[in-house]
């Protein structure tokens, strides 16, 4: 009985430190959100240069007023079908930690969609999918506006090198 109330203690106050203000974006019919605290920028997709060897989800390079930005494809770290470029999609530039150093990074997502502040209430954790789910890249479930949105850990979704297994619906 004490395990679990110390596990339910725990994602409480995971989740109580989760709340904020949140950049969300969609990624096919699914809405996410990245802590806006480590977002630089939003940019227009422009010219990418391929870099050759690199995980499938690298899409290569941009030339950011003289710095040179690694950019990924969010759609194909997460293993969604791949999908042309539209008028709406655009790249995030975040500040992300990878093990050694925090780097700038450029993150292509299909649509931007607005910033929402988000109470430590209306966050729930990320229930267990039991199996071979991974889960440890979402901060959190926000309950907004009627529906759900992923809140993500950018750290953990760029800090590794494979792709993150999600599910579609």
């Amino acid at each position: 009985m004490a395990t679990t109330t110390i596990v339910a203690e725990t994602r409480s106050t995971a989740s109580a430190g989760a709340g904020g203000k949140y950049l969300t974006f969609m990624l096919g019919r699914e809405e996410y959100g990245l802590p806006v605290l480590k977002v630089r920028e939003i940019i227009k997709v422009m010219d990418i240069t391929h870099v050759p060897h690199v995980a499938a989800h690298v899409l290569g390079v941009i030339n950011l007023r003289g710095k040179v930005i690694p950019v990924i494809d969010l759609r194909r770290k997460f293993g969604f079908a791949a999908q042309d470029h539209t008028e709406r999609t655009c790249i995030i530039v975040a500040e992300v930690a990878l093990s050694q150093a925090a780097v700038m990074m450029g993150v292509v997502v299909d649509a931007v969609s607005e910033v929402v502040n988000v109470s430590a209430a209306e966050i729930d954790s990320a229930p267990d999918f039991g199996g071979q789910s991974q889960t440890d890249y979402i901060l959190g479930l926000a309950k907004v506006k009627g529906g759900v949105k992923i809140l993500l850990d950018l750290d953990r979704v760029l800090g590794s090198d494979g792709p993150i297994a999600i599910r579609s619906k």
